[in-house]
């Protein structure tokens, strides 16, 4: 009898931290192809930014010739898919500036600043997710302090 109630209660045990578990392994990470994949919306990100300061104009050659995976559609992502990888309950400090603390999701993806440029532009300005406050902002494409590059694709 009491062996028997150990089992079920390891199976439960089993059962409760393999759920808890999948409800937040959101993230893979393609260790061979410099890639992560966010199973929520089957986005495949690179798993770093460019690591320096871009305009816009750079950004987006930056992301449109990224090459990991052997995939050759990479892309600026918009607002929207950036701020998904916000989230205001994980905190780590910007590494381009000390002063900052950026919100990620996830840590497997390397953002070394505290923006990165997004696809949608208006006039002389285009769009940027500002990870230290979880919001859209616009600057103009000439802007580089801070800025990255985080190339994105649709996971086929």
């Amino acid at each position: 009898m009491k062996n028997t109630l150990n089992k079920i209660l390891v199976m439960a045990l089993v059962a409760f931290i393999t759920s808890a578990c999948a409800s937040q392994d959101r993230f893979i990470v393609h260790h061979t192809n410099g890639t992560v994949l966010d199973t929520k919306t089957n986005l495949m990100w690179a798993a770093k930014d460019n690591g320096s300061d871009v305009n816009w104009t750079g950004a987006k050659s930056y992301c449109e010739n990224y090459a990991a995976g052997n995939f050759k559609d990479w892309r600026l992502p918009t607002s929207e898919e950036l701020a998904g990888l916000y989230n205001a309950q994980q905190t780590r400090e910007a590494p381009c500036a000390g002063n900052f603390n950026i919100h990620m999701t996830t840590e497997l993806i390397q953002v070394t600043c505290f923006a990165a440029w997004s696809s949608e532009t208006r006039n002389a300005d285009a769009s940027l997710y500002n990870f230290i406050y979880g919001r859209q902002d616009w600057y103009l494409r000439s802007h580089t302090y801070g800025m990255r590059a985080l190339p994105v694709r649709n996971n086929k």
